[in-house]
């Protein structure tokens, strides 16, 4: 907090737009320094930047802050300075100078790369500070005699920039995530030796092409030119194209034929043919082919690769766990790394942490939001003595817990055991190219094989060598592996531009297949956060409304805040409440002026006089109707009760909110034969609505555990040979999706945190799920198709290389211009494809 104090303090009720943030001072209003603001974290962040000559940020014109986390507290990221955990985190340190990569998920505009680069202008201790935008990470250098790694991450908080700092980070098996950097850098490596090869030999062999030259000093010109061509392709085969070779050894000690085994041959062939050429002095070689070949085959695999590669599509449990947890001993509060929780141990669990491992409540009440674990939407009450799960949530006050069971033995945890989790679904012999392969390459060897045994059988050697290389160099599979990686690459970009991010180019493939859609309910088909809320009763008046806004706004229940969001209109009071009580999990009270005011379960408001019910307003006929008679189970959809000066008003009935174009996308799958299946861990409501569009209440599956999710997907699969695409959101959906055929993520954040995944489809773009279907399936058409294209150069060339009669110049011509042909095709048509499928406008048009 800056020193000077805001100059007033107000609410208002006018729309006013914070400085920092941008955001809507509705609630809250500080004026500082001429400037709104919508909070004090805001204020704060604004008075630290003023402070330290960096107010420039607010020029950028997409500067829009981020509010600091209203839940943070003094030491919060104490945990970070054990011994223990520092030495994981850290990526370099000689006791002088450290370096770590934390990653920023907030991180959203270019002011919010300037902001974090300067972070040593904030602080000595800080060295630099470098932003990678794509995988929304800083890398930041420090001396750790001026600044810690707490006081660090406390600095950023400050900001709004809260690191996210996982289990995952602390486990020393995540540094074997390394190497696929270096992996990828070594893959740009061999692309750039074998395109400076092709470009320069291409270059090179020019009067070759054109038949150019036939003197004396022409003809040493061409010697020397094919020595040089040789010496560039030299790094091209041993360096580029090793990974064809390697690829090809180990599928055939697995004792069966990959797409790349052919391509191996093919190289070697080449390779050593224009050696003999060359030394013979016979002729130039086909170095341009070979080095042109290997440079498209590595671009588009790096190309299909390389996309989208930052979003995270294969977390486990330990992405999201707290690195460490708040420990109490003998009334001693400390910070301890959760590896070493032990049966027992008591710790500290605060508002929406997360806890970290099976426990027993020892406080006594806590409110646990589980809905990313089991799916239920509402958050439950748990009395001392009760289990609580890893996974879930505390709503409220910070509670006390002790270990039931260790981390690695939690209910959550378990779930990773399940075999869904060690299999693997890109089986690489089952995919479209290598269906084809299997029999295309078998021909090819069979036609290059036979051809050479002919020619060699009438004594005529050079010819059927010559042959059986011009055989192999036209018919080179290379134009397969081409349609394939262009093609699912270009589809690659298409989709994510569309808001579907595919992990995997295999992925697209299965999606192709799919017969069967099963959605979980909560946060994938509803809105996470949202609902609709409607109040039932008298209509409220203008003063009422601002009473049960000023009293829901001082709950942390879950249902409060949706009270205060759906009345946006209502400007919160600066009147003080007195007498203010609250019964968790039951509801709260307060004295405004001389009235009562109750807001909270139907028992609570209704039932908990002694001598029965508070009496509802005399005619109020809109509330009595809806007043559960005593002993009757309520209805299973969440109400909050108001009553306010003794007299029952009514209650807001909040009901889940569920996407925008639900009803069209299910229906639009129904029209062309798809099973619709609903997989939900919430309770059955709207039962009614949800039947009607499904079609079938037999399909909807309320209650849902997540091995009972699991489980189902199996049976599916096991049972009625059902190809599935599972649509989910949360953990607890993590084992249905690894089990399914395709598990699409919903996320209305891609940066943010989403389970264990074969893609991401962004919130609002789930309506386009038939169009994302289609264009995957249209994919699959234009492989046939580009292969048939490469077909016909193949037996065009065949027909005239099994003869001995080809022209190696053709022959090395031909392989080039079928593969840029290929190139050329796969984009154009996916494109077109793209375009009508995923055209803007109605989902269900065809």
């Amino acid at each position: 907090m800056g020193k000077n104090e805001p100059e007033r303090h107000a609410l208002i009720p006018e729309t006013i737009v914070c400085y920092h943030c941008g955001g809507d001072c509705r609630d809250e209003h500080h004026l500082h320094d001429s400037h709104d603001f919508c909070c004090t974290g805001c204020l704060t962040v604004y008075d630290l930047l003023k402070e330290n000559d960096l107010c420039q940020y607010y020029r950028f014109s997409d500067a829009q802050g981020i509010s600091p986390d209203a839940n943070s507290y003094q030491g919060k990221f104490d945990y970070l300075d054990l011994p223990e955990l520092r030495s994981q985190l850290l990526e370099f340190t000689d006791g002088r100078q450290e370096r770590i990569n934390w990653l920023v998920p907030k991180m959203h505009c270019s002011s919010c790369i300037w902001l974090l680069e300067q972070l040593h202008s904030l602080h000595p201790g800080v060295g630099s500070s470098v932003v990678n935008f794509p995988e929304k990470t800083v890398r930041i250098s420090l001396d750790p005699r001026q600044i810690k790694l707490s006081e660090l991450a406390e600095l950023m908080a400050r900001l709004g920039y809260e690191t996210y700092v996982s289990l995952n980070d602390a486990d020393q098996q995540s540094a074997e995530t390394r190497p696929a950097k270096n992996n990828g850098r070594t893959k740009l490596y061999k692309i750039g030796v074998a395109g400076f090869a092709f470009g320069n030999i291409m270059m090179l062999s020019l009067p070759e092409y054109f038949n150019l030259g036939q003197g004396t000093e022409d003809q040493q010109l061409r010697l020397l030119f094919s020595a040089l061509n040789m010496a560039l392709a030299l790094p091209v085969f041993f360096y580029s194209a090793s990974d064809f070779f390697v690829s090809a050894w180990k599928a055939l000690r697995g004792r069966y034929l990959n797409i790349d085994a052919p391509i191996a041959l093919a190289l070697l062939s080449v390779f050593l043919t224009s050696l003999y050429q060359v030394a013979m002095q016979s002729g130039p070689g086909y170095f341009d082919s070979l080095a042109g070949a290997v440079f498209f085959m590595l671009l588009g695999r790096y190309f299909q690769d390389k996309t989208y590669a930052n979003i995270a599509f294969d977390r486990d449990f330990k992405s999201y766990f707290p690195i460490a947890v708040s420990v109490l001993q003998e009334g001693v509060e400390f910070n301890s790394p959760i590896q070493k929780l032990q049966i027992g141990d008591r710790i500290l669990v605060r508002n929406r942490e997360l806890i970290p491992a099976d426990a027993t409540l020892v406080s006594p009440l806590a409110l646990i939001d589980y809905s990313f674990v089991s799916g239920e939407a509402d958050p439950l009450e748990r009395r001392k003595g009760d289990t609580l799960y890893a996974g879930g949530r505390q709503c409220g006050p910070a509670v006390e817990l002790e270990i039931l069971r260790q981390v690695s033995q939690s209910y959550l945890t378990q779930l990773w055991n399940n075999d869904a989790f060690s299999k693997k679904k890109e089986d690489q012999n089952k995919t479209l190219a290598a269906r084809i392969n299997r029999y295309f390459s078998a021909v090819v060897l069979l036609l290059s094989v036979g051809t050479f045994a002919l020619w060699a059988f009438q004594g005529r050697w050079e010819t059927a060598f010559l042959a059986f290389t011009t055989v192999l160099l036209v018919a080179c599979p290379c134009a397969l592996l081409l349609s394939s990686t262009f093609t699912n690459g270009n589809l690659l970009s298409l989709f994510g531009k569309h808001g579907f991010y595919f992990k995997n180019a295999d992925a697209i493939e299965r999606l192709s297949k799919i017969d069967t859609v099963v959605f979980d309910k909560t946060g994938t088909v509803t809105l996470p956060n949202e609902a609709e809320v409607q109040f039932v009763g008298a209509a409220l008046t203008a003063e009422e409304k601002v009473i049960v806004k000023t009293l829901a706004a001082q709950s942390s229940h879950p249902l409060s805040r949706l009270i205060v969001k759906s009345l946006p209109e209502v400007v919160l009071s600066k009147k003080a409440f007195t007498d203010f009580r609250e019964k968790e999990g039951a509801g709260i009270q307060a004295m405004w002026g001389n009235q009562e005011v109750k807001i909270g379960s139907q028992e609570w408001v209704w039932y908990s006089r002694s001598n029965g019910c508070l009496p509802a307003r005399k005619g109020d006929k809109s509330v009595e109707q809806h007043r559960a008679p005593t002993g009757e189970t309520p209805v299973p959809q969440p109400q909050v009760h108001i009553a306010i000066g003794g007299e029952v008003r009514g209650y807001f009935d909040i009901r889940p909110k569920y996407r925008p174009g639900l009803a069209d996308t299910v229906t639009t799958l129904q029209g062309e034969n798809y099973v619709n299946y609903l997989l939900s861990g919430d309770q059955p409501t709207d039962q009614a609505f949800l039947g009607t569009l499904f079609k079938d209440n037999a399909h909807l599956f309320f209650q849902q555990k997540p091995e009972q999710k699991l489980d189902f997907i199996a049976k599916l699969q096991r049972e009625e040979n059902r190809k599935v695409l599972m649509v989910g959101d949360g953990l607890n959906d993590a084992g249905a999706l690894q089990q399914s055929d395709v598990g699409l993520a919903v996320s209305d954040d891609i940066n943010n945190f989403s389970p264990a995944c074969d893609a991401i489809v962004q919130g609002d773009k789930l309506p386009l799920l038939p169009r994302y279907i289609r264009l995957a399936r249209a994919g699959q058409r234009i492989i046939k198709v580009s292969f048939g294209i490469s077909l016909l150069y193949n037996i065009a060339g065949i027909s005239y290389a099994v003869t001995g009669q080809l022209s190696p110049v053709v022959a090395a011509i031909l392989m080039p211009l079928s593969s840029i042909t290929i190139v050329l095709f796969t984009t154009a048509a996916t494109n077109l494809a793209a375009r009508r499928w995923l055209r803007s406008g109605d989902i269900c048009a065809t």
